[in-house]
């Protein structure tokens, strides 16, 4: 009786401590968090932990059991205090200080100083009920008020030449070449997930921005990170950590719309070997499979046609003889002869509209329903994984193509309900369901996935998504590249766009690939992804092979070639970046903003960025241009990439571009180890690396190696070895080297070149290291 007694004192404290006036209901004091109810909702407000706060809303005594596509952390204990602030409640964690107004629903995010960070509006979320589908449902928003000037970034791939997203509306409906996920990302140090995967609005004004969706709750959560890594490294710890992808995985890939047989792509690779031009992955596009009566009624069958594709798996053992690998497309959609077709009709397992190709009978299988990823890895294994040893997958359609549209398919049903309330997440689940099941089935090689659509959580399983079947045009060129700064500014950091253009048909009238202008476009656009996450050529009209546009000798070839090896060259760097991707949270496109938010000038600038945290990159968009304007921001020094010039920072350089140069900028400070010449990226060992120091502050360096092409890693079995540069001393050590894994070099030579007051002449000296610290005075 007297536990009984005491339990009830404790509730009548807490409820009079925390309680509002009459159009609120009393305050829930929550381990880490409250709950209560206003103006017809109930809100819970939980801390994730201390700079992740979690606020979930439904409508009043209609409580909703969500189940997340995306998020996988789990709330860890977070120590929080509670106080009272007139009628509202303050809670402060070691990070983010909120203060509840229980009357208006609004919720003040401050950070742990009280400096305003972002306000969940008074009286700003509503819900309005619908019919969906014949399931009774909500139409939800949520709205927000942001300072006057916020600039603020995310929402997706949105391919309008725009990076601020303030003052924008978007229709959030993922399609070929609109990626969305209802993400803002603001300068302020602050993101906002909304988890919800309905065809959505985004909108912002200058009353409030909101999120507008269908669905029975209004879930999101608010990461506070102070800067924009900090943001990023939120979101990856409640979506997701990005896994390493292997060091092939960063070398140039080659495709087309399509290679018609297995003799074509391998001759393509020889060809490409007997040229001496690097080149590590060729892609394998659609209908290796066979075609029934001629027609697509078996698309994606996953199965090889016996006449073009007789004999796969040697098809592929000699592709790997070539030191090469090997990517090849599946689909979501089935046709109707296929057996996979058969299985999914028969367990109900098909979203019934049409998908691509035109009059084949192709529906798409429904990834939401977990069975249903058993049953589609099951056949892809069986008739290709495990039967060719393929390396990785191109993941076509995956939002998916919707062809014959009828506004009444967006009613059919998913496992998780309506079409409508679940279509965005379509590409997280379906690579979700390859990776994972690739991984359970062999384990002892990286998963690589390259596709078209993604989602907030997509980083999880080794996606790299790309632009999508954009137009071979200047202005598309330009608008790639604020779409790619905007996406992995939401946490996801591969991407990447067909080198070209996917649509060249325009071309063919005028010469082709030997047209001047498309060749330099084709340039220009290869320079860009030379600093993209994967360099991919890949399009269709015309081919895309380096000789189909002309001879060694000739200009287009040769500027071609150069940035090809250049990558190549910049591989222990890149393979070291992709190593803070994913042990540090790191980004490989890195917008100015990320590392120079305190110059107000990088807010806006959505053309340039840093290819990892040293090399500023700002390619060239212009047809026939001589010279472009870079912006270095003001914060440090910065050195011509081609000529070592030095320039101080916060000022607009009007760079040389002649065709063969992109230009590019160090960092003062950076520390950047140069490849060997190679025709794939495991030809030669990193025994003797060049290592440019780049003068005028200090600097650190961390170069990572491991077993390549395996989960290895995760089992502590990596080495890195640390740079430093002390700038005053002139003194550059090599730290000792930390971890171990087999086929690890002993010993090597590092060739360290001090680039400092726009020269490096006489200032350099060769060392031997033996994983030992050395200090050099240069």
């Amino acid at each position: 009786m007297r536990i009984y007694r005491r339990l009830y004192f404790i509730t009548a404290v807490l409820m009079l401590t925390f309680s509002g006036d009459l159009n609120a209901q009393s305050v829930q004091k929550l381990p880490q968090g409250i709950s209560f109810s206003t103006q017809g909702m109930d809100i819970k407000i939980e801390y994730y932990s201390p700079s992740i706060v979690r606020v979930f809303k439904t409508p009043g005594g209609k409580p909703y059991d969500k189940k997340s596509l995306s998020v996988v952390g789990k709330a860890v204990k977070t120590p929080v205090e509670f106080s009272q602030m007139g009628k509202n409640t303050l809670i402060k964690s070691d990070s983010i200080q909120l203060e509840v107004n229980v009357e208006t629903g609004g919720i003040y995010f401050s950070d742990r100083s009280g400096n305003k960070l972002l306000n969940d509006k008074d009286y700003g979320t509503q819900f309005s009920p619908l019919d969906d589908a014949g399931t009774p449902s909500f139409k939800v928003r949520n709205g927000f008020l942001l300072d006057k000037d916020e600039a603020i970034y995310g929402v997706g791939q949105v391919l309008d030449n725009k990076f601020n997203r303030r003052n924008s509306a978007h229709h959030m409906q993922n399609e070929n070449m609109s990626t969305y996920s209802p993400f803002f990302h603001s300068v302020k140090g602050y993101g906002v997930f909304w988890d919800n995967y309905s065809i959505s609005e985004f909108n912002d004004n200058p009353q409030e921005l909101s999120f507008e969706g269908l669905g029975h709750c209004s879930d999101y959560y608010f990461m506070y990170g102070k800067n924009a890594d900090g943001v990023i490294s939120k979101v990856r710890t409640l979506t997701g950590k990005a896994p390493m992808l292997p060091l092939w995985a960063f070398g140039f890939f080659q495709s087309k719309e399509r290679y018609n047989s297995q003799d074509e792509s391998l001759n393509v690779l020889k060809k490409y070997r007997d040229l001496k031009v690097p080149l590590d992955v060729v892609i394998q596009d659609w209908r290796y499979w066979p075609e029934y009566n001629k027609s697509d009624s078996a698309w994606n069958s996953q199965s090889f046609d016996k006449e073009r594709f007789p004999d796969p798996k040697k098809w592929v053992d000699q592709i790997h003889q070539l030191n090469a690998k090997l990517l090849i497309v599946t689909w979501p959609g089935f046709g109707p002869k296929t057996d996979q077709r058969k299985e999914f009709d028969s367990k109900k397992m098909i979203i019934n509209f049409d998908t691509w190709p035109p009059n084949s009978g192709a529906r798409p299988y429904d990834v939401f329903n977990p069975k249903a990823l058993d049953i589609y890895w099951k056949y892809l294994d069986k008739g290709i994984f495990s039967y060719i040893g393929n390396d990785g997958w191109w993941l076509d359609s995956t939002e998916p193509d919707h062809i014959n549209k009828k506004e009444s398919d967006f009613d059919l049903p998913t496992y998780l309900g309506s079409y409508r309330s679940v279509k965005n997440g379509f590409s997280l689940m379906h690579n979700k369901g390859i990776a994972t099941h690739q991984r359970e089935t062999y384990s002892q090689k990286r998963g690589v996935i390259l596709t078209r659509s993604g989602f907030i959580g997509q980083q999880l399983y080794g996606s790299n998504t790309w632009s999508g079947d954009v137009s071979s045009t200047w202005d598309m060129l330009e608008k790639q590249i604020p779409a790619a700064l905007n996406y992995t500014l939401m946490g996801i950091p591969n991407w990447n766009s067909d080198i070209g253009g996917f649509f060249a048909g325009r071309w063919r009238n005028g010469d082709g690939n030997k047209n001047p202008e498309f060749q330099e476009l084709y340039v220009r656009w290869m320079q860009f992804g030379t600093f993209s996450p994967m360099m991919r050529s890949h399009g269709t009209d015309l081919p895309r092979e380096i000789w189909n546009f002309g001879d060694r000798g000739t200009w287009c070839f040769d500027a071609q070639e150069k940035f090809i090896k250049l990558r190549y060259s910049l591989l222990p760097y890149i393979y070291s970046t992709s190593w803070d991707v994913s042990k540090n949270d790191g980004t490989f496109m890195r917008p100015l903003v990320m590392d120079f938010a305190a110059d107000k000038k990088t807010h806006e600038i959505g053309h340039q960025y840093l290819f990892g945290r040293s090399i500023l990159v700002a390619p060239v968009t212009k047809y026939q241009t001589k010279k472009w304007p870079v912006y270095l921001p003001e914060g440090s020094g910065w050195y011509n990439f081609w000529t070592n010039q030095y320039y101080n920072g916060g000022r607009e350089v009007n760079t040389d571009a002649p065709i063969n140069i992109v230009p590019l900028y160090v960092k003062a400070g950076s520390i950047i180890p140069i490849g060997p010449d190679v025709q794939y990226s495991t030809e030669k060992k990193w025994d003797n690396l060049t290592v440019r120091v780049y003068g005028g502050a200090d600097g650190e360096f961390v170069l990572y190696e491991d077993e390549n092409d395996n989960y290895n890693y995760e089992k502590g079995k990596f080495s890195t070895i640390t740079f430093k540069w002390n700038n005053q001393e002139k003194t550059l050590s090599v730290g000792d080297r930390t971890g171990s894994f087999k086929g690890m070099l002993g010993a090597r030579k590092f060739n360290v070149v001090l680039i400092a007051d726009g020269k490096s002449a006489g200032r350099s000296k060769s060392i031997t290291y033996n994983g030992k610290l050395i200090n050099m005075k240069l």
